[in-house]
């Protein structure tokens, strides 16, 4: 998906038009110190550009995951018991009804990778939950989905940085850009032959 940790842990049911096929994002959770003291805590912040605030389509995928975790969480009895700043009803909560720490999905994610992984055979690279947004926006490219597009999915507030953070891809895609003009060139020039 588009977004990017404490985009999702923060999502609300409220986020999520159904009918529209959208997601609107306009804030991030985060976690962190009020001092020594006071410990660690949960709070929203806006995201780091006015970009970032945005209204992404839904891919059907993420719809029907989306039904059957509401689906889910209503048939076990999970009801969210969190209230952050006022926000409540969060899409990602623990058997416990609260949200979902940053840590705690990063050291499944890390167990999922153990688990797939056997001495013998590396099935799963080491990766970060992070990376899940970059091989997202990876695919994107590979599927020819518009700069432009992908600019405004992603949150950025310019193209540069879409450009510059997936320059690999960007470059795979030119150059299979270039192979099939390059078709089309030989196809044009023959015909003139003929």
């Amino acid at each position: 998906m588009a977004a990017d940790i404490g985009e999702l842990t923060g999502l609300h049911w409220e986020d999520v038009d159904f009918d529209e096929g959208t997601i609107h994002i306009d804030h991030t959770l985060v976690y962190f110190s009020r001092g020594k003291q006071d410990g660690c805590t949960f709070a929203f912040n806006t995201p780091k550009t006015e970009a970032g605030k945005r209204t992404i389509p839904m891919l059907p995928i993420v719809r029907t995951a989306l039904l059957k975790e509401k689906a889910y969480q209503e048939e076990i009895g999970i009801r969210c018991r969190a209230q952050i700043d006022d926000f409540t009803d969060f899409i990602f909560v623990n058997r416990f009804g609260n949200v979902q720490h940053h840590g705690t999905l990063s050291k499944a994610l890390k167990r999922i990778i153990r688990d797939c992984n056997c001495k013998e055979v590396t099935t799963l690279p080491n990766f970060s939950n992070h990376s899940l947004r970059h091989t997202f926006t990876t695919r994107m490219c590979e599927a020819g989905v518009n700069i432009k597009a992908m600019q405004d999915i992603l949150g950025h507030a310019d193209v540069e940085t879409t450009l510059g953070i997936y320059a690999d891809a960007t470059k795979e895609l030119k150059a299979k850009e270039m192979s099939g003009f390059d078709e089309y060139f030989k196809e044009l020039t023959a015909g003139k032959d003929a």
